[in-house]
Protein backbone atom coordinates (compact mmCIF):
# COMPACT_ATOMS: atom_id res chain seq x y z
CA UNK A 1 0.00 0.00 0.00
CA UNK A 2 1.25 3.54 -0.80
CA UNK A 3 2.77 5.55 2.03
CA UNK A 4 0.06 8.19 1.73
CA UNK A 5 -2.65 5.58 2.13
CA UNK A 6 -0.89 4.06 5.14
CA UNK A 7 -0.60 7.53 6.63
CA UNK A 8 -4.33 8.09 6.29
CA UNK A 9 -5.48 4.85 7.92
CA UNK A 10 -5.35 3.18 11.29
CA UNK A 11 -5.16 -0.60 11.51
CA UNK A 12 -6.87 -2.25 14.49
CA UNK A 13 -6.14 -5.92 15.14
CA UNK A 14 -9.08 -8.08 16.23
CA UNK A 15 -8.71 -10.21 19.37
CA UNK A 16 -8.37 -13.36 17.28
CA UNK A 17 -5.20 -11.91 15.80
CA UNK A 18 -6.22 -13.24 12.40
CA UNK A 19 -8.15 -10.36 10.90
CA UNK A 20 -7.34 -6.68 10.45
CA UNK A 21 -10.00 -4.00 10.54
CA UNK A 22 -8.94 -0.78 8.80
CA UNK A 23 -10.71 2.34 9.93
CA UNK A 24 -10.16 5.65 8.17
CA UNK A 25 -9.13 8.55 10.33
CA UNK A 26 -12.22 10.38 9.13
CA UNK A 27 -14.47 7.68 10.59
CA UNK A 28 -12.63 7.63 13.90
CA UNK A 29 -12.82 11.39 14.27
CA UNK A 30 -16.48 11.37 13.25
CA UNK A 31 -17.12 8.85 16.01
CA UNK A 32 -15.51 11.15 18.59
CA UNK A 33 -16.97 14.42 17.32
CA UNK A 34 -20.20 13.34 15.67
CA UNK A 35 -22.40 14.39 18.55
CA UNK A 36 -21.07 17.96 18.55
CA UNK A 37 -23.78 20.31 17.32
CA UNK A 38 -22.60 23.56 15.78
CA UNK A 39 -24.33 26.71 17.00
CA UNK A 40 -26.36 28.87 14.60
CA UNK A 41 -24.60 32.09 13.55
CA UNK A 42 -25.42 35.77 13.02
CA UNK A 43 -23.68 38.30 10.79
CA UNK A 44 -22.63 41.45 12.61
CA UNK A 45 -20.88 44.67 11.64
CA UNK A 46 -18.19 46.31 13.75
CA UNK A 47 -17.89 50.06 13.30
CA UNK A 48 -14.41 51.57 12.99
CA UNK A 49 -13.11 54.82 11.54
CA UNK A 50 -13.23 54.15 7.80
CA UNK A 51 -11.62 57.39 6.62
CA UNK A 52 -8.85 56.73 4.10
CA UNK A 53 -7.06 58.03 1.03
CA UNK A 54 -8.81 56.90 -2.14
CA UNK A 55 -6.72 55.10 -4.74
CA UNK A 56 -7.41 57.82 -7.30
CA UNK A 57 -6.04 60.54 -5.02
CA UNK A 58 -3.17 58.53 -3.56
CA UNK A 59 -0.57 59.45 -6.24
CA UNK A 60 -1.05 63.17 -5.60
CA UNK A 61 -0.88 62.65 -1.82
CA UNK A 62 2.33 60.64 -2.13
CA UNK A 63 3.76 63.19 -4.54
CA UNK A 64 2.94 66.01 -2.14
CA UNK A 65 4.84 64.25 0.64
CA UNK A 66 7.80 63.41 -1.58
CA UNK A 67 8.23 66.97 -2.85
CA UNK A 68 9.65 67.93 0.53
CA UNK A 69 12.34 65.28 0.01
CA UNK A 70 13.44 66.65 -3.37
CA UNK A 71 16.64 68.21 -2.04
CA UNK A 72 17.88 64.74 -1.04
CA UNK A 73 17.97 63.59 -4.67
CA UNK A 74 20.57 64.57 -7.25
CA UNK A 75 20.66 63.69 -10.97
CA UNK A 76 22.50 60.47 -11.71
CA UNK A 77 22.08 58.94 -8.24
CA UNK A 78 21.34 55.18 -8.08
CA UNK A 79 18.69 54.85 -5.39
CA UNK A 80 17.26 51.67 -3.89
CA UNK A 81 13.64 51.49 -2.76
CA UNK A 82 12.68 48.90 -0.14
CA UNK A 83 9.80 46.49 -0.75
CA UNK A 84 8.55 44.22 2.02
CA UNK A 85 6.75 40.90 2.32
CA UNK A 86 3.48 42.08 3.87
CA UNK A 87 0.29 42.66 1.92
CA UNK A 88 0.49 46.43 2.35
CA UNK A 89 -2.43 48.30 0.80
CA UNK A 90 -1.57 49.95 -2.53
CA UNK A 91 2.06 48.84 -2.24
CA UNK A 92 2.61 48.55 -5.99
CA UNK A 93 1.09 51.97 -6.70
CA UNK A 94 3.03 53.65 -3.89
CA UNK A 95 6.30 52.04 -5.00
CA UNK A 96 5.66 53.23 -8.56
CA UNK A 97 5.00 56.76 -7.27
CA UNK A 98 8.36 56.78 -5.50
CA UNK A 99 10.17 55.44 -8.56
CA UNK A 100 8.48 58.01 -10.82
CA UNK A 101 9.41 60.85 -8.47
CA UNK A 102 13.05 59.75 -8.35
CA UNK A 103 13.23 59.46 -12.13
CA UNK A 104 11.75 62.94 -12.54
CA UNK A 105 14.58 64.21 -10.34
CA UNK A 106 17.10 62.59 -12.68
CA UNK A 107 17.90 59.63 -10.46
CA UNK A 108 18.22 55.96 -11.45
CA UNK A 109 15.99 53.98 -9.04
CA UNK A 110 15.75 50.26 -8.41
CA UNK A 111 13.58 48.20 -6.05
CA UNK A 112 15.02 45.58 -3.72
CA UNK A 113 13.20 43.12 -1.42
CA UNK A 114 13.69 44.05 2.23
CA UNK A 115 12.11 41.20 4.16
CA UNK A 116 14.73 39.46 6.27
CA UNK A 117 14.36 35.69 5.89
CA UNK A 118 10.99 35.58 4.14
CA UNK A 119 10.52 33.98 0.75
CA UNK A 120 12.38 30.88 1.92
CA UNK A 121 15.44 33.11 2.49
CA UNK A 122 16.20 32.99 -1.24
CA UNK A 123 16.58 35.78 -3.78
CA UNK A 124 14.10 34.10 -6.10
CA UNK A 125 11.53 33.58 -3.36
CA UNK A 126 11.73 37.19 -2.22
CA UNK A 127 11.37 38.52 -5.75
CA UNK A 128 8.37 36.25 -6.29
CA UNK A 129 6.67 37.68 -3.20
CA UNK A 130 6.93 41.34 -4.20
CA UNK A 131 5.93 40.54 -7.77
CA UNK A 132 2.83 38.76 -6.48
CA UNK A 133 1.83 42.11 -4.94
CA UNK A 134 2.16 43.81 -8.33
CA UNK A 135 5.64 45.23 -7.70
CA UNK A 136 7.04 44.20 -11.08
CA UNK A 137 9.65 45.88 -13.24
CA UNK A 138 7.04 46.54 -15.91
CA UNK A 139 4.65 48.27 -13.52
CA UNK A 140 6.99 50.30 -11.33
CA UNK A 141 9.22 51.19 -14.28
CA UNK A 142 12.60 50.29 -12.81
CA UNK A 143 14.74 47.18 -12.16
CA UNK A 144 14.24 44.79 -9.25
CA UNK A 145 17.53 43.67 -7.70
CA UNK A 146 16.94 40.69 -5.44
CA UNK A 147 19.90 39.19 -3.62
CA UNK A 148 20.59 37.65 -0.22
CA UNK A 149 24.15 38.98 -0.23
CA UNK A 150 24.96 41.36 2.62
CA UNK A 151 27.86 43.52 3.75
CA UNK A 152 28.94 44.44 7.24
CA UNK A 153 28.43 48.17 7.88
CA UNK A 154 29.60 48.43 11.47
CA UNK A 155 29.24 46.97 14.92
CA UNK A 156 26.58 47.48 17.53
CA UNK A 157 27.47 48.41 21.16
CA UNK A 158 28.05 44.78 22.19
CA UNK A 159 30.58 44.34 19.37
CA UNK A 160 28.45 42.15 17.11
CA UNK A 161 28.38 42.98 13.39
CA UNK A 162 25.54 44.74 11.59
CA UNK A 163 24.63 43.72 8.04
CA UNK A 164 22.62 45.24 5.19
CA UNK A 165 21.68 44.29 1.64
CA UNK A 166 24.74 44.64 -0.63
CA UNK A 167 22.85 46.29 -3.49
CA UNK A 168 21.40 48.87 -1.11
CA UNK A 169 24.76 49.57 0.51
CA UNK A 170 26.45 50.16 -2.84
CA UNK A 171 23.73 52.53 -4.06
CA UNK A 172 24.00 56.31 -3.81
CA UNK A 173 20.89 56.43 -1.67
CA UNK A 174 18.14 54.36 -0.03
CA UNK A 175 14.43 55.12 0.36
CA UNK A 176 12.67 53.20 3.13
CA UNK A 177 9.02 52.47 2.43
CA UNK A 178 6.91 50.54 4.90
CA UNK A 179 3.74 50.26 6.94
CA UNK A 180 3.91 51.39 10.56
CA UNK A 181 1.98 49.14 12.96
CA UNK A 182 2.12 47.18 16.20
CA UNK A 183 4.60 44.31 16.20
CA UNK A 184 3.38 40.80 16.84
CA UNK A 185 6.08 39.71 19.28
CA UNK A 186 7.50 42.64 21.26
CA UNK A 187 6.79 46.16 22.48
CA UNK A 188 8.91 49.28 22.18
CA UNK A 189 8.96 52.83 20.81
CA UNK A 190 9.77 51.39 17.38
CA UNK A 191 7.96 48.20 16.37
CA UNK A 192 6.94 47.41 12.78
CA UNK A 193 7.77 50.34 10.54
CA UNK A 194 10.61 52.18 8.87
CA UNK A 195 13.10 51.40 11.62
CA UNK A 196 12.36 47.68 11.38
CA UNK A 197 12.53 47.88 7.59
CA UNK A 198 16.11 49.17 7.90
CA UNK A 199 17.21 46.69 10.56
CA UNK A 200 15.37 43.43 9.79
CA UNK A 201 14.25 43.97 6.20
CA UNK A 202 17.50 45.35 4.77
CA UNK A 203 19.50 42.97 6.96
CA UNK A 204 18.24 40.02 4.89
CA UNK A 205 18.46 36.62 6.58
CA UNK A 206 21.97 37.19 7.89
CA UNK A 207 21.24 40.55 9.50
CA UNK A 208 17.83 39.52 10.79
CA UNK A 209 19.34 36.47 12.48
CA UNK A 210 22.01 38.59 14.17
CA UNK A 211 19.29 40.76 15.73
CA UNK A 212 16.86 37.99 16.66
CA UNK A 213 19.47 35.82 18.36
CA UNK A 214 19.30 38.10 21.42
CA UNK A 215 15.61 37.25 21.85
CA UNK A 216 12.44 39.29 21.54
CA UNK A 217 12.73 40.42 25.17
CA UNK A 218 15.69 42.56 24.04
CA UNK A 219 14.26 43.69 20.72
CA UNK A 220 12.74 46.96 21.90
CA UNK A 221 16.16 48.09 23.15
CA UNK A 222 18.34 46.43 20.52
CA UNK A 223 16.56 47.52 17.35
CA UNK A 224 17.29 51.25 17.80
CA UNK A 225 20.93 50.42 18.59
CA UNK A 226 21.32 48.47 15.36
CA UNK A 227 19.37 51.10 13.44
CA UNK A 228 21.78 53.77 14.67
CA UNK A 229 24.68 51.85 13.10
CA UNK A 230 22.77 51.46 9.82
CA UNK A 231 21.64 55.08 9.64
CA UNK A 232 25.20 56.28 10.38
CA UNK A 233 26.89 54.01 7.83
CA UNK A 234 24.49 53.83 4.88
CA UNK A 235 22.94 56.47 2.66
CA UNK A 236 19.34 56.54 3.79
CA UNK A 237 17.82 59.57 2.08
CA UNK A 238 14.33 59.45 3.57
CA UNK A 239 11.46 57.17 4.45
CA UNK A 240 7.82 56.96 3.46
CA UNK A 241 5.75 55.71 6.38
CA UNK A 242 2.26 54.30 5.74
CA UNK A 243 -0.61 53.87 8.17
CA UNK A 244 -3.70 51.79 7.41
CA UNK A 245 -7.15 51.91 8.96
CA UNK A 246 -9.14 49.00 10.38
CA UNK A 247 -10.32 48.09 6.87
CA UNK A 248 -6.84 47.56 5.43
CA UNK A 249 -6.89 50.87 3.52
CA UNK A 250 -4.20 53.56 3.38
CA UNK A 251 -5.19 56.43 5.65
CA UNK A 252 -1.92 58.31 6.12
CA UNK A 253 1.30 58.77 4.15
CA UNK A 254 4.20 60.58 5.78
CA UNK A 255 7.59 61.31 4.19
CA UNK A 256 10.33 61.64 6.81
CA UNK A 257 13.97 62.64 6.69
CA UNK A 258 16.30 60.30 8.60
CA UNK A 259 16.26 62.38 11.80
CA UNK A 260 12.48 62.72 11.52
CA UNK A 261 12.11 58.93 11.41
CA UNK A 262 13.75 58.76 14.82
CA UNK A 263 11.65 61.61 16.18
CA UNK A 264 8.24 60.92 14.67
CA UNK A 265 7.87 57.17 14.16
CA UNK A 266 6.95 56.52 17.84
CA UNK A 267 4.00 58.92 17.57
CA UNK A 268 2.97 57.46 14.23
CA UNK A 269 3.08 54.02 15.85
CA UNK A 270 0.66 55.19 18.54
CA UNK A 271 -1.66 56.52 15.85
CA UNK A 272 -1.46 53.25 13.93
CA UNK A 273 -2.32 51.25 17.04
CA UNK A 274 -5.36 53.45 17.59
CA UNK A 275 -6.48 52.76 14.02
CA UNK A 276 -6.21 48.98 14.23
CA UNK A 277 -9.25 46.82 13.87
CA UNK A 278 -10.11 44.56 16.77
CA UNK A 279 -12.73 42.14 17.95
CA UNK A 280 -15.13 44.02 20.18
CA UNK A 281 -16.38 40.81 21.79
CA UNK A 282 -14.19 38.79 24.12
CA UNK A 283 -13.97 35.63 26.25
CA UNK A 284 -14.83 33.18 23.48
CA UNK A 285 -14.78 29.43 23.26
CA UNK A 286 -13.62 29.19 19.63
CA UNK A 287 -12.22 31.75 17.22
CA UNK A 288 -12.50 30.53 13.63
CA UNK A 289 -10.03 32.15 11.22
CA UNK A 290 -10.82 31.35 7.60
CA UNK A 291 -7.24 31.93 6.49
CA UNK A 292 -3.84 33.02 7.71
CA UNK A 293 -0.79 34.14 5.73
CA UNK A 294 2.33 36.28 5.61
CA UNK A 295 0.43 38.72 3.39
CA UNK A 296 -1.95 39.22 6.32
CA UNK A 297 0.42 39.37 9.29
CA UNK A 298 3.98 38.50 10.18
CA UNK A 299 2.47 35.82 12.40
CA UNK A 300 -0.09 34.67 9.85
CA UNK A 301 -2.91 35.98 12.01
CA UNK A 302 -2.18 39.12 13.98
CA UNK A 303 -1.92 38.19 17.68
CA UNK A 304 -2.70 41.79 18.59
CA UNK A 305 -6.20 40.82 17.46
CA UNK A 306 -6.39 37.04 17.89
CA UNK A 307 -4.45 36.91 21.15
CA UNK A 308 -2.21 34.17 19.70
CA UNK A 309 1.13 35.55 20.87
CA UNK A 310 4.08 33.22 20.41
CA UNK A 311 6.29 35.11 22.87
CA UNK A 312 5.80 36.54 26.35
CA UNK A 313 7.16 39.90 25.21
CA UNK A 314 3.78 41.14 23.95
CA UNK A 315 0.22 40.65 25.06
CA UNK A 316 -3.32 41.74 24.38
CA UNK A 317 -5.95 40.80 21.86
CA UNK A 318 -8.70 38.27 22.25
CA UNK A 319 -9.19 35.84 25.12
CA UNK A 320 -10.33 32.56 23.57
CA UNK A 321 -10.08 28.91 24.56
CA UNK A 322 -9.42 27.47 21.10
CA UNK A 323 -8.44 28.71 17.64
CA UNK A 324 -9.44 27.00 14.39
CA UNK A 325 -7.63 27.88 11.14
CA UNK A 326 -9.29 26.67 7.95
CA UNK A 327 -6.78 27.68 5.27
CA UNK A 328 -3.48 29.38 4.37
CA UNK A 329 -3.71 32.14 1.77
CA UNK A 330 -2.30 31.50 -1.70
CA UNK A 331 -0.50 34.85 -1.43
CA UNK A 332 1.56 33.48 1.48
CA UNK A 333 3.43 31.21 -0.98
CA UNK A 334 3.38 28.27 1.42
CA UNK A 335 4.70 30.25 4.39
CA UNK A 336 2.60 28.89 7.23
CA UNK A 337 4.06 30.92 10.09
CA UNK A 338 1.24 31.18 12.62
CA UNK A 339 -0.08 27.70 11.81
CA UNK A 340 1.25 26.43 15.13
CA UNK A 341 -0.82 28.95 17.06
CA UNK A 342 -4.00 27.17 15.97
CA UNK A 343 -5.40 24.28 17.99
CA UNK A 344 -7.18 22.68 15.04
CA UNK A 345 -6.94 23.01 11.28
CA UNK A 346 -7.73 21.28 7.99
CA UNK A 347 -5.88 18.99 5.63
CA UNK A 348 -6.32 21.70 2.97
CA UNK A 349 -4.27 24.12 5.04
CA UNK A 350 -1.73 21.47 6.00
CA UNK A 351 -1.08 20.61 2.36
CA UNK A 352 -0.27 24.28 1.67
CA UNK A 353 2.09 24.45 4.64
CA UNK A 354 5.54 24.44 3.03
CA UNK A 355 8.27 23.60 5.53
CA UNK A 356 10.99 25.04 3.26
CA UNK A 357 9.19 28.40 3.10
CA UNK A 358 8.21 28.47 6.78
CA UNK A 359 11.15 27.11 8.75
CA UNK A 360 13.75 29.73 7.69
CA UNK A 361 11.55 32.38 9.29
CA UNK A 362 11.25 30.45 12.56
CA UNK A 363 14.95 29.54 12.63
CA UNK A 364 15.86 33.18 12.05
CA UNK A 365 13.63 34.68 14.75
CA UNK A 366 14.17 31.70 17.12
CA UNK A 367 10.47 31.06 17.70
CA UNK A 368 9.41 27.48 16.97
CA UNK A 369 5.80 27.55 18.17
CA UNK A 370 4.59 29.43 15.09
CA UNK A 371 5.51 26.58 12.72
CA UNK A 372 4.25 23.63 14.72
CA UNK A 373 1.36 21.61 13.36
CA UNK A 374 -2.09 21.73 15.04
CA UNK A 375 -4.55 18.85 15.03
CA UNK A 376 -5.47 18.20 11.38
CA UNK A 377 -8.94 17.21 10.18
CA UNK A 378 -10.17 16.22 6.75
CA UNK A 379 -12.87 18.87 6.50
CA UNK A 380 -13.95 22.22 7.84
CA UNK A 381 -16.92 20.54 9.52
CA UNK A 382 -14.79 18.12 11.52
CA UNK A 383 -12.28 20.86 12.31
CA UNK A 384 -14.99 23.09 13.79
CA UNK A 385 -16.60 20.26 15.70
CA UNK A 386 -13.24 19.26 17.16
CA UNK A 387 -12.49 22.85 18.13
CA UNK A 388 -15.72 23.02 20.10
CA UNK A 389 -15.25 19.55 21.62
CA UNK A 390 -11.83 20.63 22.94
CA UNK A 391 -13.48 23.35 25.05
CA UNK A 392 -14.06 22.02 28.56
CA UNK A 393 -17.13 22.82 30.60
CA UNK A 394 -19.48 24.04 27.85
CA UNK A 395 -22.63 22.86 26.12
CA UNK A 396 -21.60 22.38 22.52
CA UNK A 397 -24.64 24.04 20.95
CA UNK A 398 -24.10 27.03 23.22
CA UNK A 399 -20.43 27.44 22.36
CA UNK A 400 -19.32 31.05 21.99
CA UNK A 401 -17.94 31.09 18.45
CA UNK A 402 -16.67 33.94 16.28
CA UNK A 403 -15.79 33.52 12.62
CA UNK A 404 -13.52 36.00 10.80
CA UNK A 405 -12.15 35.92 7.27
CA UNK A 406 -8.71 37.03 8.49
CA UNK A 407 -7.28 39.46 11.04
CA UNK A 408 -7.23 42.30 8.51
CA UNK A 409 -10.94 42.07 7.69
CA UNK A 410 -12.93 42.73 10.84
CA UNK A 411 -15.66 45.08 9.69
CA UNK A 412 -18.06 42.20 9.09
CA UNK A 413 -17.79 39.00 11.11
CA UNK A 414 -20.05 36.18 12.28
CA UNK A 415 -20.94 35.25 15.85
CA UNK A 416 -22.85 32.40 17.46
CA UNK A 417 -26.41 33.07 18.55
CA UNK A 418 -25.67 33.18 22.27
CA UNK A 419 -23.23 36.09 21.72
CA UNK A 420 -25.92 38.31 20.20
CA UNK A 421 -27.08 39.85 23.52
CA UNK A 422 -23.47 40.74 24.31
CA UNK A 423 -22.97 42.20 20.82
CA UNK A 424 -26.12 44.31 21.02
CA UNK A 425 -24.83 45.92 24.21
CA UNK A 426 -21.54 47.04 22.60
CA UNK A 427 -21.34 50.48 21.02
CA UNK A 428 -20.23 50.21 17.42
CA UNK A 429 -21.66 46.71 16.85
CA UNK A 430 -24.73 46.09 14.70
CA UNK A 431 -26.49 42.76 14.18
CA UNK A 432 -26.94 42.76 10.41
CA UNK A 433 -28.53 39.43 9.59
CA UNK A 434 -30.92 36.75 10.69
CA UNK A 435 -29.93 33.56 12.46
CA UNK A 436 -28.64 30.94 10.04
CA UNK A 437 -26.75 27.65 10.30
CA UNK A 438 -23.31 27.06 8.86
CA UNK A 439 -23.62 25.34 5.47
CA UNK A 440 -21.17 22.75 4.17
CA UNK A 441 -20.68 21.04 0.81
CA UNK A 442 -20.66 17.28 0.28
CA UNK A 443 -17.04 17.11 1.45
CA UNK A 444 -17.79 18.89 4.69
CA UNK A 445 -16.17 22.18 3.66
CA UNK A 446 -17.74 25.47 4.63
CA UNK A 447 -19.60 27.21 1.82
CA UNK A 448 -21.55 29.87 3.70
CA UNK A 449 -22.63 31.16 7.07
Amino acid sequence: MAAAALHNRFYIKRKSGEEMLDVTRNNLVTRFCGDVELPPMYRIRQKFDASHIGEEELPSVVRGELERMGDQVRPGMRIGITSGSRGVANVALITKCIADFLKEKGADPFVFPAMGSHGGATAEGQREIIESYGVTEEYVGCPILSSMETVEVGKRPDGKPVFVDKNAFEADGIVLCGRIKAHTAFRGPYESGLMKMAVIGMGKQHGAEQVHESGFHNMGKLMPQVARVIFDNTKILFGLGLIENAFDKTCKVRALLPDEIWEQEPELLKEAKGRMGRLLLDNLDVLVVDRIGKDISGDGMDPNIAGTFATKCASGGLNTKRVAVLDISDESHGNGVGFGMADVSTRRAYEKFDFEMSYPNALTCLVSQVVKVPMIFDSDLLCLKAGIKLCAGIEHRNAKVVYIHNTLKLGEIYISANLVPQAEAIEGVTVAGEERPMEFDGNGNLISI
